[in-house]
C-alpha cells in the first residue's frame, strides 16, 4: 500500500510528525491558521520544535516530501489522515471536543473507501470510536469498519525537550480492526526508532495516554501538598526531597506549578468519562484542585516573605522571571505562571514580567501583559517562576545587593542568593 498522508493540525505535535513522515512518504500538512501556514512555508517554526534546516529540507519536494497548506481540497487524494489537533477544556474544566469534531467533519468530506483515520489527540476512552467515527460516517456516507477504519496512536511530544524527540519516544499504536492495527503499527514503526507498542484496542490506547499525564499530575500534587505542610513547619521542602531521594525507589518529583496543554488538562478528560459511567474520581480531582491552587499559594508565600523582610507590599516593584508553562519552551498555553502574576497584582504589587522565550505579541494578546526586556530597574522582590537556562546566567547578586527579596519557585537557583525556595 502506497501511503499519501495528511497531518491535520501543525502545532507542537503535528509539525514534527509531518516532517518525520515526509522523509519517507508524500505528506500534506494541513492547518486552518493561515499565518502559521505562511510562516512554515518560509521555514519558520515559532514553536521551535523543528529547525529551519529540517523544515526546508522536506518542503515542496516533487515526490517524497511535505506540502503545507490551509486549503482543505489538498486533502482529497490522501489515504491516511492523522489528526493532531488540541483537546482543551472549557471554563468549567469539561472536555472541549470541538477541534476534534471539526477535523473529523473536514476529513469526512474527502474520505474514500479503504482510507484510515488515525487520531493522536489526547481523549478519554471511547472518543475515537463513539464520537469521531460516527461523524466520519455521517459526512462521508461510508460505513465504519467496512468502508474505512480508524487508528489511535497517542502523541507523546514533550515541548522544548531536545533529548526525547519524536523518533526517540516509544509509540503506542492501535486500530479498529486487526488489519488496520497492523498497518498503523508498521506505519509508525517506519519512523520511530524507539519502537512501537501495539495495544489490543483503541480504547486501551486512549486510556493509556490519559493516565500517563494523570499519574504525573497526582505525583506532583503530593509533593505540592508536602511543600504546603513543610512551609508551615518551617522546613525546606527541597532539602527534604534531596534527602529522601537517596533511597533507590523514591520517586524524584518536585513541587511547582502544573500547567500546559497536557498535565493540567488531561486528568479532566478521564474524570469526565468516569463520572459518565457513575464513578466519582476522588484522587484525580483532588490532585487537580491542589495543583490549581499553587499559583495563589506561591504568591501569598512570597508576600509573607516580603513582609518578614520588612518590605512594604503595596506598590512594591517586583520582577517575575518567566511566563511560559515550562522551562526552555515558548509555549504559554494554560500556563500557571499567570496565576502567580494575577495573585501578586491583587496585592497592588507592580509586576514586571521578563521571559526571553515567550512571544511578546502572543503574551499581550492572551494575557494583556507587556513583557519587559530591560531588567536593570531596582526591584523590591524577584520571583523565579520558570527555570529557563537564561535565568541561571542572570546577575541575581545585583538584586540581592539592592536588598531585593528573592524567591525561587523552581528550586534551581544558587541557594546562597535566594531568601526562600518552594
Amino acid at each position: 500500500m502506497e501511503f499519501k498522508i495528511a497531518v491535520i493540525g501543525l502545532g507542537y505535535v503535528g509539525l514534527p510528525l509531518a516532517v518525520e513522515f515526509s522523509k519517507k512518504h508524500n505528506v500534506i500538512g494541513f492547518d486552518i491558521n493561515k499565518t502559521r501556514v505562511s510562516e512554515l512555508n518560509k521555514g519558520i517554526d515559532e514553536t521551535l520544535e523543528v529547525t529551519e534546516e529540517d523544515l526546508k529540507s522536506v518542503l515542496n519536494k516533487e515526490k517524497i516530501g511535505l506540502k503545507i497548506t490551509d486549503n482543505k481540497e489538498d486533502l482529497a487524494n490522501c489515504n491516511i489522515y492523522i489528526v493532531t489537533v488540541p483537546t482543551p477544556v472549557d471554563i468549567n474544566n469539561r472536555p472541549l471536543l470541538t477541534p476534534l469534531i471539526k477535523s473529523s467533519q473536514t476529513i469526512g468530506e474527502y474520505l474514500k473507501k479503504d482510507d484510515i483515520v488515525i487520531y493522536e489527540s489526547t481523549v478519554y476512552p471511547g472518543v475515537t470510536e463513539d464520537v469521531c467515527a460516527p461523524i466520519l460516517e455521517e459526512v462521508s456516507g461510508l460505513t465504519f469498519n467496512k468502508d474505512f477504519t480508524c487508528g489511535y496512536s497517542p502523541e507523546r511530544i514533550n515541548p522544548g525537550d531536545k533529548k526525547h524527540t519524536i523518533t526517540k519516544i516509544k509509540k503506542v499504536t492501535s486500530g479498529s480492526t486487526p488489519k488496520t492495527a497492523e498497518i498503523v503499527n508498521n506505519l509508525y514503526a517506519s519512523i520511530i526508532t524507539a519502537g512501537t507498542h501495539l495495544a489490543p484496542s483503541i480504547k486501551t490506547a486512549e486510556a493509556a495516554k490519559v493516565i500517563e499525564n494523570a499519574q504525573r499530575d497526582i505525583n506532583i500534587a503530593f509533593v505540592n501538598e508536602l511543600a504546603k505542610i513543610f512551609n508551615k513547619l518551617d522546613i525546606d521542602t527541597q532539602a527534604v526531597l534531596e534527602a529522601a531521594s537517596t533511597k533507590w525507589n523514591f520517586l524524584p518529583f518536585k513541587p511547582g506549578l502544573v500547567g500546559g496543554h497536557c498535565i493540567g488538562v488531561d486528568p479532566y478528560y478521564l474524570a469526565q468519562k468516569a463520572q459518565e459511567v457513575g464513578y466519582h474520581p476522588e484522587i484525580i480531582l483532588a490532585g487537580r484542585r491542589l495543583n490549581d491552587s499553587m499559583g495563589e499559594f506561591v504568591a501569598s508565600d512570597f508576600v509573607k516573605l516580603m513582609l518578614n523582610k520588612g518590605k512594604e507590599v503595596k506598590n512594591a516593584k517586583v520582577l517575575m522571571l518567566g511566563i511560559t508553562f515550562k522551562e526552555n519552551c515558548p509555549d504559554i498555553r494554560n500556563t500557571k505562571a499567570i496565576d502567580v502574576y494575577k495573585s501578586l497584582k491583587s496585592y497592588n504589587i507592580d509586576v514586571d514580567v521578563y521571559d526571553p522565550w515567550a512571544d511578546t505579541k502572543e503574551v499581550e494578546e492572551e494575557y494583556s501583559i507587556s513583557l519587559v526586556s530591560d531588567i536593570t530597574h531596582k526591584y523590591d522582590g524577584v520571583i523565579h517562576v520558570v527555570s529557563h537556562n537564561e535565568f541561571n546566567k542572570l546577575d541575581l547578586a545585583k538584586f540581592k545587593k539592592e536588598k531585593a527579596v528573592i524567591y525561587d519557585v523552581k528550586g534551581t537557583l544558587n541557594v546562597s542568593i535566594i531568601d526562600k525556595r518552594l
